[in-house]
């Protein structure tokens, strides 16, 4: 009686073809797909009891796959041998944009801009180079070109940038013992604002809704010091924003931090930070120490970020009626802050961000500006 299923032809493996097959069975890396086509071949090369070739439906028990998938690739194999394994380009339709089109739209892109605009459109750019706003919109993403944005920066003209950068660094990576480090700063100028017509709450589909004009009732100044460390924060509200002001609250700090504690003040170089009051105020109080971040960098202070915190969560969609409602909120969340404190995590080096600094000039440098 004959063996069951269609039998293959002989195929025979060379020495080098089954060590290059073996070693794709057993990469981790190679794909799945290659080493089953790999074990197929393998297998087709083996002979049965009888020394005939083994059969088609033989194979494909052993690998779990089908006959037909066993007959695919032994006859991609004898025609090509091992560069028949892999996968054959599919066809697909032709492209009709070349590679002077594209380096030609990316140029247009970087280097021009369109006469009534200040940047460049899918559209006003589909019709400047002849192509399709989809085929622009995919050259854009593939080179990482986004006309529409446009972020703001500034660079510190302060003489002792390095310094100070290393100074407020040091003291978020490595703060002192038996000492607070605190991020001060003051947010001038909040205003109570009611808005003109009532508020609409939201319902289902309908975001809220508040009318675009609003009342001024008038305006408070926050002082902050945000502790480094845990996140907890001391905050004093002021009608003005002078050295007077400036002045009680450090008061302030200096009755609530412990009197075996040193201080350490990161704040900036705002004119009430340096006047003849606070340096008196300071002489007579020695274990506060001042460090000023550099001109124009207010980003090196964290209190910065829990100013944008609490105008997000409190003062952006809020309504207040009158500065006292604005400061009872104010105080309200500061509460509920330090009943939960947060602190920022500060991670780069001040030598990394010299570094990348650095970079950034030189880019601006190397584009000829």
């Amino acid at each position: 009686m004959g063996r069951p299923g269609p039998k293959l032809a002989e195929l025979v493996l060379s020495d080098h073809e089954r060590q290059v097959l073996g070693a794709w069975v057993r990469s981790q890396s190679a794909p799945q797909a290659l080493a089953l086509r790999a074990r197929i071949v393998l297998a087709c090369g083996e002979t049965e009891v009888d020394g005939l070739p083994r059969s088609a439906r033989s194979v494909a028990a052993a690998t779990g796959v089908t006959t037909e998938t066993v007959s695919k690739w032994r006859g991609r194999f004898l025609r090509d041998r091992l560069d028949g394994l892999g996968d054959a380009p599919r066809p697909g339709r032709e492209r009709t944009v070349t590679d002077e089109q594209v380096a030609e739209l990316v140029r247009l892109t970087l280097e021009t801009k369109p006469k009534n605009a200040t940047h460049w459109s899918t559209r006003s750019m589909a019709g400047r180079v002849g192509l399709s706003q989809s085929t622009v919109s995919r050259v854009w993403r593939a080179f990482g070109l986004q006309p529409h944005r446009a972020e703001s920066f500034k660079l510190s003209t302060d003489p002792f940038f390095v310094d100070k950068v290393h100074d407020v660094v040091g003291l978020y990576l490595d703060p002192p013992e038996r000492a607070l480090v605190l991020c001060v700063d003051e947010k001038s100028q909040i205003q109570a604002l009611d808005r003109s017509q009532p508020v609409l709450p939201m319902m289902p589909g309908v975001p809220e809704r508040a009318s675009h004009d609003y009342v001024r009732a008038g305006t408070t100044t926050l002082f902050a010091a945000l502790d480094a460390v845990t996140g907890k924060v001391i905050g004093s509200l002021h009608r003005r924003h002078r050295t007077a002001e400036f002045r009680r609250f450090l008061a302030k700090l200096d009755r609530e931090i412990p009197a075996s504690l040193e201080v350490h003040l990161i704040l900036d170089n705002y004119a009430t930070h340096k006047t003849e009051t606070i340096k008196k105020w300071l002489l007579a109080h020695p274990r506060f120490q001042l460090h000023f971040t550099p001109t124009g960098s207010s980003w090196l202070n964290l209190v910065e970020r829990w100013f944008a915190e609490l105008t997000n969560k409190k003062l952006r969609r809020g309504v207040h009626r009158s500065v006292q409602a604005l400061e009872r909120d104010i105080r309200a969340w500061v509460a509920d802050w330090n009943d939960n404190p947060r602190p920022y995590i500060w991670t780069k080096t001040a030598d990394q961000i010299l570094e990348s600094l650095a970079g950034y000039i030189r880019r601006i440098k190397d584009s000829g500006h």
